[in-house]
């Protein structure tokens, strides 16, 4: 681990929490976020809003010891899990409470938008409950608490105004996420966030691109465009290009080096927008294309709008325009009717596609879902189909990193790795396509910082990420660029 003093050099958004140690406004706070992406970008309003209101962000050794005010668990609903990992997380909670009885608990996100009440029942230690709608709450909801003593809850099912015209605190100020939409109009028999997130609603174009300046201003280099689906931003208003425009006019913003986007559906991805990821400098070639079945049958009974044939045909026009890219994927195995016929449908579409790498999942049934209420398979024939899977994907992600061998790749560092030692030390980043890298910096040269970028020779590939020793004494590449 570093020493505090290389960290405040090294990382300034820790010295600025160093900075404002020992003062506790309304409070200390922490939060505790699971599940995807747009959760990460939630938490980073959540924090803004209690900034806004006078409460003070953790350094990571006040985290540490448990010297917290207030803890906020921001919550994921996507697997059956989540709510047994949400009350175990909560029931810990309320162990740091018996020796700080001042301290607040807070509970949001998915799980707080579906349980609503149910969480104060059974967790009455909890001091506020609160929706992905109705983020801005938390103040009131917690002085409410400290007035009454009583947990206060407070789940809007209609959306009045957009997460993003919230206060953010960025967790990172070379790497940003912007929101560009959020729920979805998609009715996947398997998938809940239509419940959770509600209908899609998007931003106005002009909103999304004031929000990404003003991260660069603040140092951003990189940014990634959310969406539960991004590439049907604009079709409420007739506009089936507007996330193709979005892109290109990304490219036109100063000082923005890299965009990246997360998730678009495979039917709705168009060559317009296949044209201005390829066409656009700054767009990085980098895609996440949920599959979740390679089976036709079980693509229906999901309700996906798209079949293997189609879904490949897209895969191949992206790779002809962009042969570098690297393109992840969604898998469910297990869904229910789901044969080995079925299954075997999935091997062949992954041993086609070869992904880079991809999210695998045992299917997980949600309650109110139409697949919930589907026959379910047996656990072990499901868990041994996901195995193969696993063991086909792995192999096939080992062997596409082998091809970076010997080949020099830029990466913005975003930390670095381990302890200095006797022979390296490394930083860490993702180069353009995405793949992660860890970067040995030759004896006798400056560690890079965050935001850097930093162009080396790839020496090794392991399972799930590269490495860069490079040695210039051998013609091998490192070059930072600040």
């Amino acid at each position: 681990m570093m020493t505090e003093a290389e960290r405040a050099s090294y990382d300034v958004e820790t010295a600025d929490a160093a900075a404002i140690a020992g003062r506790r406004g309304k409070g200390v706070f922490h939060i505790d976020t699971l599940g995807c992406q747009m959760n990460v970008h939630d938490s980073e309003r959540i924090a803004g809003v209690l900034e806004a209101d006078g409460y003070v962000p953790a350094t990571e050794e006040q985290v540490a010891s448990r010297d917290l005010d207030l803890i906020v668990l921001n919550t994921c609903a996507v697997r059956e899990n989540a709510t047994e990992k949400m009350y175990g997380t909560v029931g810990r909670y309320n162990r740091v409470k018996l020796h700080r009885p001042n301290l607040q608990i807070a509970v949001g996100g998915c799980m707080a938008q579906i349980d609503r009440r149910k969480i104060a029942d059974k967790a009455p230690w909890v001091s506020a409950v609160f929706g992905t709608k109705n983020l801005d709450s938390l103040p009131r909801l917690l002085d409410q608490n400290r007035a009454t003593g009583k947990p206060q809850v407070e789940v809007t099912d209609a959306l009045e105004h957009m997460p993003s015209d919230l206060p953010a605190a960025r967790a990172s100020r070379v790497s940003s996420w912007v929101a560009i939409s959020v729920g979805c109009n998609n009715t996947c028999t398997f998938c809940i966030v239509p419940t959770t997130r509600g209908k899609e609603r998007d931003r106005r174009p002009g909103d999304i691109l004031d929000e990404i300046r003003r991260c660069v201003a603040g140092g951003a280099k990189e940014i990634t465009l959310l969406g539960q689906n991004v590439n049907s931003f604009g079709y409420g208003i007739g506009d089936r290009y507007a996330f193709s425009k979005l892109l290109r006019a990304c490219g036109e913003i100063e000082g923005l080096e890299r965009v990246r986007f997360t998730s678009p559906h495979p039917a709705a991805f168009t060559d317009d927008v296949i044209a201005a990821m390829a066409e656009t400098p700054n767009v990085m070639h980098q895609l996440h294309f949920p599959l979740q079945s390679g089976s036709d049958r079980i693509l229906k009974a999901m309700r996906r709008s798209y079949r293997s044939a189609r879904f490949l045909d897209i895969l191949g026009r992206i790779r002809a325009a962009m042969p570098d890219a690297q393109i992840s994927t969604d898998v469910i195995v297990g869904f229910p009717g789901e044969t080995e016929e079925d299954f075997q449908a999935t091997l062949d579409v992954m041993r086609e596609a070869r992904f880079s790498s991809a999210f695998m999942f045992i299917y997980s049934p949600r309650p109110g879902t139409p697949a919930a209420a589907m026959e379910q398979l047996p656990h072990d024939v499901v868990q041994e189909r996901f195995e193969r899977l696993v063991a086909l994907q792995e192999r096939i992600t080992e062997e596409n990193l082998a091809t970076f061998e010997g080949r020099d790749v830029e990466v913005m560092v975003t930390g670095q790795q381990g302890k200095k030692d006797s022979d390296t030390h490394r930083v860490t980043g993702r180069e353009k396509t995405g793949v992660l890298v860890h970067i040995g910096v030759p004896e006798g040269e400056p560690t890079p910082r965050i935001g850097d970028f930093v162009t080396a020779t790839v020496t090794h590939a392991g399972r799930h990420n590269l490495i860069a020793d490079p040695d210039p004494r051998k013609g091998q590449t490192y070059h930072v660029r600040h």
